[in-house]
C-alpha cells in the first residue's frame, strides 16, 4: 500500500466516525431539549424564591392576625378593667353604707342582726370591720 492510499483510507475512517457521531448528537439532541447551562440553577433559584414569598407572604398574614388579636385583647383588657373599676366602686358604696347604717343603729342604741350566714374566708379581708 502506497502512503497516499494509507493516508486516504484514515481520511475515510476519520470522516465515518465523525459522521457516526452527528448522527448519535443528533437523534440524542432531538430526545433532550437543549438547555443553557445554570438553567437548572435558576429553575431551582426560582422555585426557592416563590416558596420563600410564599412563606413569607403567610407570615405577613399571621403577623396581621396577631396584631388585631393583640389590639382585641388590649380593648378587652381596658373593657375589664373599667367593669372592675365600677364593680369596686358600687363594692365600696355598699360597704360604706352598711358601715353607716350599723352606725346609726348603735347611736340609737339598737343591735345590728348578725350576718344572715358566717363570712367566706374569701371576702374576709375586704369586710374586716364586720363584727366589731
Amino acid at each position: 500500500m502506497r502512503p497516499e492510499m494509507l493516508t486516504a483510507l484514515s481520511a475515510l475512517a476519520v470522516a465515518l466516525v465523525t459522521a457516526a457521531g452527528g448522527v448519535v448528537t443528533a437523534v440524542i439532541g432531538r430526545r433532550q431539549p437543549r438547555r443553557p447551562r445554570g438553567a437548572e440553577r435558576r429553575d431551582d433559584f426560582t422555585a426557592v424564591t416563590e416558596k420563600l414569598g410564599e412563606h413569607i407572604a403567610r407570615l405577613e398574614r399571621e403577623a396581621e392576625q396577631d396584631r388585631q388579636q393583640a389590639e382585641q385583647d388590649r380593648q378587652q383588657a381596658e373593657e375589664d378593667r373599667a367593669r372592675i373599676s365600677a364593680q369596686d366602686f358600687a363594692l365600696r358604696y355598699i360597704a360604706g353604707w352598711a358601715r353607716s347604717l350599723v352606725a346609726y343603729m348603735r347611736q340609737a342604741q339598737l343591735e345590728p342582726p348578725p350576718p344572715p350566714q358566717p363570712i367566706p374566708d374569701e371576702v374576709r379581708p375586704y369586710l374586716h370591720d364586720i363584727g366589731s
